[in-house]
């Protein structure tokens, strides 16, 4: 029996595959999403072109089946366009949630930060939709004319979908979406009058802002949307459970850490609030996030593969590993790739395993800060770079709990298609990291980071 139909609308690739009743994916579909072009901070797409390939996506994925399940769909967060309501034209390229057209608009509204914050439970940075359509707006006047008099519309991408998909007959947007714009009261889950005044964005040009289960929406190939989300929160989602004591470690171009927030807590200071999705009776999910910057691109270098375990904590040379500044909890632009000692003279391997140690011991803080705040009793590894031997070691070693590892293909899209289908969330299926090699060393030099960090901090 086909339980659902999922669809993941990702930066690089455009996948989708059927669910059994028993919540595996089969009959999976996957074709390149379209080049986005990089001009400077500008990275743009072709938004017609990614709705033609979406398409053949989905009808190639169900010339398997005689079924019409229930669909899910996933979407990359923030990456947004104009189109023309009457022709379904986009006037604008897809703006990827990459460019950073809106560091301008940042700059001058950083003496609001702490609002934007408090209401969103997100920084202000140049990823997300708002800055860059305050910039944006202020460059081209007569655009603001048109979205206010409704010729023109403004959506992320599954707005887009959405209302192209039904012919125009649902304009809308999850929670989940709206979340990440820097325009929504996460607490109310409502676009918030405050955060549209500080971005000088109308309000009145935003979409609905729905349910991410739950919804029913009829669309043109026969299909009823009935889950959308973000696709950051269908993989956690996939990977773990709200009610037990959880964590998720995905390591990849960068890497966050993500527990379920129990109810009624917020997350600890410094941690973004995530808003993950809302069910149906608009009941609100939360999660605290910690993140790391530009991981991969620190590493991308030195041939970090090769590492073992046992290379950690031969030396006392101290090491952050996150070349665009510390993400969450720190957020501090001026500390990113550093190191506490010379290290010019060093191999390139050894370089490998300095990185390899910021970005254990970040993670490990992280979780460190979780279990004392909520409790911790499992963490999940999911991520390319979770597949590193020495860093799911080396993580073990120095976080008290069970870690596993999750599969690595599809999570995005097996968590919405599960969402569709009513399925709880939660990891099928996951490998435990068994047997760590036995590093009091490691352990020791990780406390020695700390002190080192906080030493940073202070400064």
């Amino acid at each position: 029996m086909i339980a659902a139909i999922g669809l993941d609308l990702g930066t690089t690739a455009i996948k989708a595959g059927l669910l059994s009743g028993a919540g595996e994916l089969d009959a999976i579909v996957s074709r390149p999403a379209p080049a986005i072009v990089a001009d400077g901070g500008r990275y743009e797409s072709d938004a017609l072109e990614y709705a033609t390939v979406a398409e053949a996506v989905l009808a190639e994925c169900l010339a398997s089946t005689d079924a019409r399940p229930p669909l899910g769909m996933c979407s990359q967060r923030s990456s947004f366009l104009l189109w023309e309501r009457d022709s379904g034209q986009p006037v604008t390229p897809l703006i990827s949630w990459q460019d950073d057209r809106g560091a301008a608009s940042c700059a001058a509204l950083r003496a609001a930060e702490h609002t934007v914050r408090a209401l969103t439970g997100l920084p202000l940075t140049p990823y997300y939709l708002a800055p860059k359509l305050h910039g944006l707006l202020h460059a081209h006047p007569a655009w603001r004319e048109n979205l206010v008099g409704g010729e023109w519309l403004l959506g992320t991408l599954d707005t887009f979908l959405i209302w192209r998909w039904s012919g125009g007959q649902h304009y809308q947007t999850d929670a989940s979406m709206a979340a990440r714009t820097l325009l929504m009261d996460t607490q109310r889950g409502q676009w918030s009058s405050e955060l549209c005044a500080l971005f000088d964005i109308p309000q009145q040009i935003l979409p609905q802002i729905t349910p991410s289960a739950g919804i029913a929406v009829p669309l043109r190939n026969g299909l009823v949307l009935r889950a959308s989300l973000g696709d950051q929160s269908a993989a956690l989602r996939a990977a773990i459970a709200e009610g037990p004591a959880q964590a998720l470690v995905n390591l990849g171009t960068g890497g966050f850490v993500v527990r379920y927030l129990p109810a009624g807590r917020g997350a600890p200071p410094g941690y973004l609030q995530t808003l993950v999705w809302q069910d149906a009776a608009r009941g609100m999910h939360y999660a605290a996030e910690g993140t790391l910057n530009s991981i991969a691109a620190a590493l991308a270098a030195y041939p970090v593969a090769s590492c073992r375990a046992d290379d950690l904590a031969r030396d006392d040379i101290f090491c952050l590993a996150e070349p665009s500044g510390l993400g969450a909890p720190y957020f501090r632009g001026d500390l990113g790739l550093a190191f506490s000692a010379p290290v010019e003279n060093l191999s390139a391997p050894r370089m490998g395993v300095l990185l390899l140690e910021g970005i254990l011991f970040r993670v490990a803080r992280i979780l460190e800060d979780f279990r004392r705040e909520f409790g911790l009793e499992r963490v999940y590894l999911s991520g390319g770079l979770s597949n590193l031997t020495c860093l799911q070691q080396g993580i073990a070693q120095c976080v008290p709990c069970a870690i596993y590892l999750l599969p690595q293909q599809d999570a995005s899209l097996a968590g919405v298609a599960r969402l569709a289908a009513g399925m709880a969330g939660g990891a099928a299926a996951a490998e435990k990291v068994g047997g760590p090699v036995k590093l009091p060393q490691l352990a020791a030099k990780y406390g020695r980071w700390k002190i080192w960090l906080d030493g940073l901090l202070r400064a």
